[in-house]
């Protein structure tokens, strides 16, 4: 419960934040959710820092929490993305792909054109890590182990999704445009890789280290 307040929160935040230019001068507009602009990143890390306090709290393992929450972010995106196909918004280039989305409103200027169905890819894709992380989830061998594997899964999607969107949000970093939510896609994906394989590898080594002593100790 309160990780939806927060992630709502934090969701809007996010959005107008990286669109300041605008509401800095339309500021009635900031509190108008019903005009669109929320953005994902932001409702995780509202989310994440409502459970951290409320774990904190309640004295229960963010992680062991987490870990057990998170699959729910990828339910939450597989069903979500479909609101964008609703709205007829959110996505991709014109295409000549066989699985091309033909939109007419007024996003296109009323004109029939043929785009990415982005919405159908991020849906897609997250169904996928859902079914895996199922599977795997019962083989999980530390706190934070499912929680690694969804972030780095939903970004590495992302990372590449997002190349294709018409709407993305912008930063300016060395004279240089990127998609912010590339950008963080594909940091996301960088920190949880390499967490997953560092924690592999060094659980695996204190795993040796423990026979190599048992042994010594016979």
């Amino acid at each position: 419960f309160f990780a939806v307040i927060g992630a709502l929160l934090c969701a809007r935040i996010y959005y107008v934040a990286f669109e300041w230019d605008y509401y800095s001068q339309h500021p009635k507009e900031i509190i108008d959710i019903r005009g669109g602009g929320i953005a994902i990143y932001g409702a995780v890390i509202g989310g994440a820092i409502a459970l951290l306090i409320f774990s904190k709290v309640k004295k229960l393992k963010f992680f062991k929490m987490a870990d057990t929450i998170i699959p729910g972010l990828l339910i939450g995106q597989i069903i979500g993305r479909w609101g964008n196909f609703t709205n007829g918004e959110a996505f991709g280039y014109e295409t000549t792909h066989f699985i091309r989305m033909g939109l007419n409103n007024f996003l296109t200027g009323y004109e029939t054109i043929y785009v990415h169905p982005t919405f159908l890819y991020e849906s897609l894709w997250n169904v996928l890590g859902f079914i895996l992380v199922n599977i795997f989830f019962k083989h999980r061998k530390y706190d934070g182990q499912i929680l690694l594997m969804v972030f780095g899964w939903y970004g590495l999607g992302r990372m590449f999704i997002e190349g294709l969107r018409t709407d993305s949000l912008y930063i300016k970093l060395f004279f240089f445009f990127f998609r912010i939510s590339q950008l963080l896609g594909a940091l996301i994906f960088a920190v949880c890789a390499f967490m997953l394989i560092f924690l592999f590898i060094k659980k695996y080594n204190k795993t040796l280290y423990r026979q190599e002593t048992n042994k010594t100790e016979e």
